[in-house]
């Protein structure tokens, strides 16, 4: 699967497989109305984007959120579509395996727990990928069991690059892809960085590019 998976800039990532699947698209630029599902992790400009939304999903599209983000997303897209979801919880959506993991800051006010924004798990393939969303290590993230792992490393607003590699050395994955950095936040050179802290057996893909 790890293939499959692109990011076009911060935490922008998308999955193409039987489906084509975005978590929190942003700075789209190409209209292609092709997203069978859209994942949003929580309500800031750089995950929610509602224009990169509208350029990515078409009449069949289902839209997963944070039911706590419901007042802000409600009337901007059509109802039929949206799927609200809260932490700690399994869904089925479709034959989508998904999973809920609660994705905040302990210390930090960016990202407060009481909003009950998320980051997800889900499965295919047989694989299991975590995409984090904005989030510090908790005791949730350190007990995540994945394949594929997507986080944050830009600090600031998350975890720096030192932080992201404990919590990926604790959890383990085969495969991590950072997030969330060399845009708003964060420089090309924290994925250097990221990935010289890891254990030597888990393969590190850094997917965000340098423009030369």
């Amino acid at each position: 699967m790890k293939d499959k998976i692109t990011i076009n800039c911060h935490s922008s990532i998308k999955i193409a497989d039987n489906k084509i699947i975005y978590f929190d698209p942003y700075k789209i630029e190409e209209t292609t109305n092709d997203a069978d599902y859209i994942f949003i992790t929580h309500d800031h400009y750089d995950h929610y984007d509602l224009d990169s939304i509208k350029k990515i999903m078409n009449n069949n599209t289902k839209i997963i959120f944070p039911d706590s983000m419901a007042p802000k997303i409600l009337g901007q897209i059509p109802a039929n579509q949206l799927t609200g979801v809260i932490p700690n919880e399994t869904y089925k959506i479709d034959d989508l395996d998904v999973e809920t993991i609660p994705s905040y800051n302990p210390n930090k006010d960016f990202h407060p727990r009481k909003n009950n924004w998320v980051g997800y798990i889900i499965t295919l393939n047989g694989e299991r990928i975590y995409v984090a969303g904005d989030t510090d290590i908790t005791p949730e993230t350190q007990n995540v069991k994945c394949d594929i792992a997507l986080i944050p490393i830009g600090g600031t607003y998350t975890m720096t690059p030192l932080e992201a590699a404990e919590l990926i050395n604790t959890i383990q994955p085969r495969t991590v892809i950072p997030t969330h950095y060399a845009c708003i936040v964060g420089t090309y050179e924290d994925g250097e960085n990221f990935k010289k802290q890891l254990n030597s057996n888990i393969e590190c893909l850094l997917l965000i590019k340098e423009d030369k």
